[in-house]
């Protein structure tokens, strides 16, 4: 099923990967589990300034915005989204919406190969800041 094309450890490409604004982060590695009618992410990595991030949530599949933790050097990121909601739209593509305080920041579209081995996830919107974002990202199973 489309949860299982999800599930597992995926670790970003930053080479293949385009930022943005940049500057792209230095690693990002995610690791996802099926939950009833949805999943649990949780997300580690490494931000372009050496900081350390941390994102945990866990989310349907039903388009309803889920709380989302995020954290930078172990403090709450006041500069990350605080909701997501997520759609399927079928078993190797999957739409996020990210939110803070209520506004859409960015929406991401998540295409998973027919291999399984690599997701491409594309996300287009506005940061925190204003900017304008375009960003491909490039995750490969690991």
């Amino acid at each position: 099923t489309g949860a299982d094309m999800l599930t597992g450890t995926w670790r970003l490409n930053v080479a293949k990967s385009k930022y943005s604004p940049g500057p792209a982060p230095q690693s990002n590695t995610i690791k996802i589990e099926s939950v009833e009618g949805g999943l649990k992410l949780v997300g580690d990595g490494v931000d372009s300034q050496g900081r350390k991030t941390h994102n945990l949530y866990t989310a349907k599949f039903d388009g309803s915005d889920y709380p989302t933790n995020a954290m930078l050097d172990a403090k709450p990121n006041p500069n990350a989204a605080d909701t997501v909601s997520w759609k399927r739209i079928d078993d190797y593509t999957y739409e996020v919406t990210n939110k803070l305080k209520g506004k859409t920041l960015t929406v991401a579209r998540h295409a998973i190969s027919k291999d399984g081995k690599t997701r491409t996830v594309t996300t287009t919107g506005t940061n925190a800041q204003g900017q304008k974002v375009n960003n491909t990202t490039v995750f490969e199973k690991q």
